[in-house]
Order: C-alpha cells, then structure tokens, then sequence
C-alpha cells in the first residue's frame, strides 16, 4: 500500500526543494552507506527514495520506495537485495513530472542498458527545455516510462554514437538546459557532474577505501567520510578502481550562478557551502537584517526551524534577547490523519505552538526564512496576538519572493506569490502585523560572503525567485506563455 507524508499546512506555505543524491564506491555493502546518506538529506525530498547498486555476481539491483528513508531502507530484507561496492541514491520531492500524482515509475535512480552494458542516474535539479526535448525523442522513437524530465538524459545517452558511457553522459548533457547536478554509475565507475552555472550542490568525499559523491557534506558525516572538495561548475569527475578520480569540463566555461536559496534555507545548517557554514551565513544574514532593519522590541524569537540562525544573528546585533516563543512539535507522525473539519482547522498549530509564558505582553520579533503565499505567517501572527503579545514585527532573511524558480525547486505559480502582485507595505497590511520587513539582495550577498554585495552586471548567485533575472532561459515555460522580467 502506498503510503506517503502527510502534506500540511504549515509545510505547503513552504518552499520544497528539489531533490538529494548520494553515491558510493569501493565500499563494502555500498547500499548501507547510500540509505545513511540519503537520511541526512531527506530534507532535500520526503516524498519517495531509491538505490541503485551493482555487484560482479548478482548484476544491478535496484529498490524504490514512498515515503522516508528511515522507514524503507533500513530494513534488512531490503538492504541485502541490494549487494556490492558501487552504488547510488535519490531523494525526491516532484518539482517536473506529475506533482502531486507521482507513480513508482518517476522515482529515481533511472536504470538503461545499453550496448557497452547498463548505466544509472540520479538527478538533483531541473531541466528547462525538457519538454522540447522530449517531444524530438519521442518522435524519433523512444518510449517514455516515467513523467519526469530527468528520464531525457537516459534517452539522449542512449542516442549518442560515442563508444562508452561517460562520453555519452556528456554529450546528453551538452543538450540538456537548465540546473543539474548528476551521480551516475555502470558496473564499474560513479560520475559526478554539474551544469556549467553550479546551480546546484555536488561534493566529493573520502571513505576509508573508497569515494563518496553527495549534495551536501552533512551526508558525509553521517558515514564518516572526509570532505575533499566541492565539484566546480561544469564538472565531471569519473572515479574507478582503476584510474581513481578523472576530472574532465565538457562544457563551455561560465560565471558561477549557484542557488542563493540554498544559504537562506535548503541546504542543513551543518553543511558547508564555497567554503562557508550554511549555519554561520544563517546566523550572519540575521546580524545584516538587523543593521537594514531595526526595531524597538522586547524579544526575537524565530519560526522553527529554518529562521533560528538568523534570528539568532538578529538578536546578538540588535541587543533584542533571544527567546524560543514558539515550540515545534517534532514528533508529528506522518501517518496522522485529521478526522474532522474541526481538527483540520487547527492547520499550523498541530505543528507549532506559542510559549505563552514568554510572549505575553511583549512587543516580539519574529524571525523566519521567507514570505510565500502568506498563508502561514498570518496564522502564525494571531497565535502570537492570542497569547497576549503586545506587537508582533516580522523580519524576514530573504528578499521578497516575487518570481517562481524553474532550477529545481517547487514555487507557486507567479500570481500565488505575495510579493509579485504586492510591496512591502501591502503585505504588512494583508498580514496585519505592526512591521514588515526584508533583508536586501546587497544584504544577502554580504551575509553570503561578498562585502560589496550584489554585481549587477555579473551576479555571483542564481537570485531568480528574487530578481526575476534568470540565468538560464526557462524555455518551455516561454513557450507556454511565462513572461520573463526582461519581456515585462
């Protein structure tokens, strides 16, 4: 029986990130390292995972599944199916595909054989002439199994003449637009590859004998391995036990665009990113916010779990003290169901509640990560109001999110999103907060490492959710009649 998280309300007024990779060989039982990767990163997709391995005498094995990992690939009868050194995984929570609809045939890893033997990928990110390409190998012949639009790079590989797998990977990829970050696997190599922006994250790790390739060094952690390096934009790297590590850049060389969102809030703040804590830019972007931002109040208090950093940040500069006035209830169980219009009324306080004891008469600063639909932070705002706060001030560690992302994250519609068809001042008033404020693009940027902030001619981020200026032409939603900032 399927059996998926529950969505909720406090959750859908998130942004979802896209998804989590991991990869491992030279490991004994290379699918127990795998699941322990992909655990750190379920954060990165809860909706359904997968593994690949490969052993000499048992071939490729693969197992795919709804739900957690904790709650699949921890199981012994499952694990010992999957047998060998070399092996790779996915998280996933549907940014292209069926969202909402996803069948066990969209999960990932993807398996194709071909004629020099059988390949696996699993794809963090999102392709954004899928469509086109899709429709042109359909008519040249291929057959679909699945709705995502990770399955192209299978299908282009599998029309390349070259003679081995990675040459094929990379002239699938040579036609691929948009942001991906790829591990893939044949019987005896793991590849690890960026697009040529490094939208997204990719990092190398050592593991006694072996090499681990993950989205985030907090997965390397979990098994122990050592941080080597973080892949460079445009990067292949293909390691075996014969050759080690090779490094090739099949692509033409451009500017770095990473994700800024991935400091403000995807990435786990025990992560490292270029070279920086995801916990201190966090913490950094909150000392920036309130610099920009200030306010007379008697307490700071983030929204769990993603705004504590930076309002911890926020209250050090401001000399405001810090306080948890809201407590997340962290033992929600995905399988709880909500009976009755009443319960189901309840929405965000099944998760959250007020630390009335604290707030109480105070004049308090709320800390959180973004402003989306808007939904949540009001519901937020009157549990605060309702347990006797005497102001209510929202500060918030992004700019105002006014375009969807079409890279590998799940953003509403553009008319969904508060700050596309309101300013700062409509939204204090749509919340019915006392103030309303966010940190700038310059303030991000120097919180993320670039005193002078934002270089407009040549952002060092991908900042599209916030500026509207997308590095990588979202082609089949043009086509669709999407409408860029430049065409405005």
């Amino acid at each position: 029986m399927r059996e998926m998280p529950p969505s909720h309300p406090f959750d859908d007024d998130k942004l979802k990130e896209e998804c989590g990779v991991f990869g491992a060989i030279g490991l004994k039982d290379a699918a127990n390292f795998v699941a322990l990767g992909l655990h750190a990163l379920q954060h990165r997709g809860q909706e359904a995972g997968g593994i690949v391995s490969y052993a000499p005498e048992a071939g490729f094995n693969s197992a795919r599944r709804f739900g957690y990992v904790r709650d699949n690939f921890t199981k012994a009868s499952l694990m010992e199916t999957l047998p060998g050194s070399l092996a790779i995984g996915h998280v996933r929570y549907s940014t292209a595909g069926s969202k909402g609809q996803t069948a066990i045939r969209d999960v990932q890893p993807f398996f194709g054989e071909f004629s020099m033997g059988g390949a696996a990928i699993a794809h963090n990110g999102n392709i954004t002439n899928a469509d086109a390409l899709r429709r042109e190998l359909i008519e040249r012949g291929s057959i679909f199994q699945s709705s995502s639009d990770s399955e192209c790079i299978i299908h282009l590989m599998a029309r390349s003449l070259q003679r081995n797998i990675p040459e094929r990977m990379k002239d699938a990829l040579r036609r691929v637009e948009g942001a991906f970050s790829v591990v893939a696997m044949t019987r005896t190599k793991l590849i690890g590859v960026r697009d040529p922006l490094g939208v997204r994250p990719l990092v190398l790790g050592k593991a006694g004998d072996g090499w681990v390739l993950s989205s985030e060094t907090c997965a390397l952690d979990i098994i122990g391995a050592e941080f080597v390096r973080e892949l460079d934009p445009g990067e292949m790297v293909v390691i075996s036990a014969e050759k080690g590590i090779e490094s090739f850049h099949p692509f033409d060389k451009k500017a770095s665009r990473f994700c800024v969102f991935e400091h403000v809030y995807f990435s786990r703040p025990d992560s490292i990113l270029g070279g920086r804590s995801v916990y201190e830019t966090r913490r950094q972007i909150g000392i920036e916010l309130a610099r920009e931002t200030p306010v007379e109040a008697d307490l700071v208090c983030p929204v769990p779990d993603s705004g504590t950093p930076a309002a911890i940040g926020f209250s050090h500069e401001s000399g405001i003290p810090y306080g948890m006035g809201i407590i997340r209830n962290q033992y929600m169980g995905r399988t709880f169901i909500e009976p009755t219009e009443q319960i189901r009324n309840m929405g965000v306080r099944l998760k959250l509640n007020v630390n009335r004891a604290l707030i109480e008469g105070k004049r308090v600063v709320l800390v959180d990560d973004s402003v989306v639909r808007g939904t949540t932070s009001r519901k937020i705002k009157e549990m605060i109001l309702d347990a006797g706060a005497a102001e209510v001030h929202f500060r918030i560690a992004s700019p105002p999110t006014a375009w969807p992302c079409f890279y590998g994250v799940d953003t509403p519609e553009r008319e969904k999103l508060l700050a596309s068809f309101m300013s700062e001042e409509e939204m204090r008033e749509h919340l019915g907060v006392d103030s309303l404020k966010f940190i700038s693009l310059d303030g991000l940027y120097r919180a993320a490492g670039h005193p002078e902030g934002r270089n407009n001619s040549c952002p060092q981020y991908c900042d599209a959710c916030f500026s509207g200026e997308y590095p990588v032409a979202p082609t089949d939603m043009i086509a669709k009649g999407f409408q860029t900032k430049a065409a405005e």
